[in-house]
């Protein structure tokens, strides 16, 4: 027994430096991929957030007890200003000994401009925590559309604005191209948001913003004008 528990101590301390190790190589195996990719397609990269993208107002930049960005990207795409990046958060929880843990939740998001004052509106896709929300709180806004109300979670303070929206079109367009992305808008901002991604598949999550934004009702730009 008392050559067990040095033992034991040495294999801990093994096992993490692994671990430490593993991650250091692959964030910089994740930051170098970022920065191919950037002179690939004509972005700029940037190891870390020199845009103060946190105090853009979206729900999702609000959540956890903590968030961080990295690994950002500045340019155009499809010839529309974007900027995607690697964005996280982390929930902390304490256990009945009084230990504390975190849980991470890691995300790739763009953000892109659109020429209209938007309501604030989160179009995501349902699951079994938002049909408990809402079957608790009642707030997810329903549309004519039954299969969109069943695939999609939208949310926002103007019943009118996203009305306006989520017409037929662009309902449709999300059921058919959304795929596991999220959007928000807030004012002329327009956010689309996934569970992390290899770096290779960010051309997806640019085309799926790309598309929604061409889907944008013309009402829209009518009667929410800039």
């Amino acid at each position: 027994m008392e050559t067990a528990f040095p033992l034991f101590m040495v294999l801990f301390v093994l096992v993490a430096a692994g671990v430490v190790a593993y991650q250091y190589y692959a964030r910089q195996q994740r930051r170098e991929a970022f920065a191919a990719f950037a002179a690939q397609h004509g972005f700029v990269y940037h190891q870390q957030d020199p845009f103060s993208l946190l105090d853009e107002p979206f729900r999702l930049f609000s959540k956890g007890d903590g968030r961080g960005i990295e690994n950002v990207l500045d340019g155009r795409w499809q010839d529309v200003p974007v900027r995607a990046f690697d964005y996280w958060y982390y929930e902390e929880s304490s256990s009945s000994k009084g230990g504390r843990s975190k849980s991470y939740y890691r995300f790739d998001c763009v953000i892109a401009p659109i020429d209209a004052a938007c309501s604030p509106l989160t179009i995501d896709r349902e699951n079994l925590f938002t049909r408990l929300a809402d079957h608790l709180a009642l707030d997810d806004i329903q549309f004519e559309l039954d299969e969109f109300n069943r695939a999609f979670n939208v949310k926002g303070g103007d019943r009118a604005f996203a009305t306006a929206f989520c017409d037929q079109r662009m309902m449709r367009w999300l059921l058919a191209n959304a795929g596991s992305c999220g959007f928000e808008l807030v004012g002329d901002r327009v956010l689309a948001f996934c569970r992390k991604m290899d770096v290779e598949a960010l051309p997806v999550l640019l085309a799926t913003m790309s598309g929604f934004r061409d889907q944008v009702p013309s009402v829209v730009y009518s009667l929410y004008p800039r």
